[in-house]
């Protein structure tokens, strides 16, 4: 005999009370082999960042949980992401999953998707578009409600002049940010475009800003890895200036430990990956739709020098 989790039997059962089961009594054979679904998760996740094999490691441990097949896939091109969604669509998976970076490319691919019946979930990005694009449900950050934290969160550390760091030029999730930070920040903000994930060239561009214009009290970048290109950035043009960033990896926890970050904003993108997959299997094996029409948030959460201690331990294992 085997002891089986609440969880699993409903998707076994799909609707039996489990009032009227006894689980001691089952056995292996007493109950069909749950479903198996092939999902597609679709990110425009760029090389280099980090923050996506933590969004990978919650879908894989929802896919298991769920006994569900994963295809992961990514492209950091609007273009390149549309169509990545229009190849899962001809090959027929039961569910997708997808950051909505893109909708104005993105938007055609996904309505196939639709007409093809098959579910499209979005995560991380596409807060306020997702549901335009017929996606049946959202789980992610508001990322103009975590701006406004941050622009807020400025203020009361004192800053005066900010420049917020961009990385991908265009992707609504991160314009979102900066302008989530302008419309709180009572002080200067600007914003400073930086080539993808070209760490030497992010670096000299920041050198230069902050050469430029002394008064920069703050350097807020949207991504973790950027966090420590724009802290040697700091050093190398003799600014008093102080870094923050949005997102965690365990390089910015350990910078925060050490006093050299002052904040990360973080979503947290293992809740974003292991829901977004969830959300789909719910879905497919009980016709659940989650949120009541509302996006399903995971943050914003400040991590600073009062509770890293809590979340190191869960950054060590890459979970945060």
């Amino acid at each position: 005999m085997r002891t089986i989790g609440t969880g699993m039997l409903a998707g076994l059962l799909g609707g039996v009370a489990l009032g009227c089961v006894s689980l001691a009594g089952m056995t292996g054979t007493a109950v069909a082999k749950a479903p198996e679904y092939t999902f597609a998760m679709i990110t425009h996740a760029q090389p280099g960042d980090t923050f996506w094999d933590i969004i990978r490691k919650g879908a894989e441990a929802a896919a298991k949980k769920d006994h569900v097949k994963l295809v992961y896939l990514n492209n950091p091109n609007a273009s390149g992401e549309a169509q990545l969604i229009t190849n899962v669509t001809q090959q027929h998976v039961d569910g997708i999953a997808a950051t909505l970076a893109f909708p104005d490319a993105e938007d055609s691919a996904l309505a196939q998707a639709e007409k093809a019946g098959i579910p499209v979930v979005g995560f991380n990005a596409g807060t306020s578009e997702w549901k335009k694009a017929g996606m049946m449900m959202y789980v992610g950050q508001d990322e103009t409600i975590a701006g406004e934290a941050v622009g807020d969160r400025l203020n009361e550390l004192g800053a005066k002049s900010v420049v917020c760091v961009d990385q991908q030029q265009g992707a609504i999730q991160l314009e979102a940010r900066c302008d989530g930070i302008k419309k709180t920040f009572k002080g200067k903000m600007s914003v400073l475009y930086v080539n993808g994930y070209d760490m030497a060239g992010a670096q000299s561009r920041i050198v230069a800003k902050l050469q430029q214009d002394h008064a920069i009290d703050y350097v807020v970048t949207l991504g973790a890895p950027f966090a420590p290109t724009a802290i040697q950035a700091v050093k190398m043009a003799n600014s008093k200036a102080k870094v923050a960033t949005f997102d965690l990896n365990p390089q910015a926890v350990h910078l925060i430990q050490e006093g050299k970050l002052q904040f990360a904003v973080d979503q947290q993108p293992y809740v974003q990956g292991y829901e977004a997959v969830d959300f789909l299997w719910l879905y497919k094996t009980n016709g659940d739709v989650v949120g009541g029409g509302k996006p399903v948030l995971t943050g914003p959460t400040f991590v600073t020098s009062k509770n890293i201690a809590a979340v190191a331990k869960f950054a060590k294992r890459g979970t945060r």
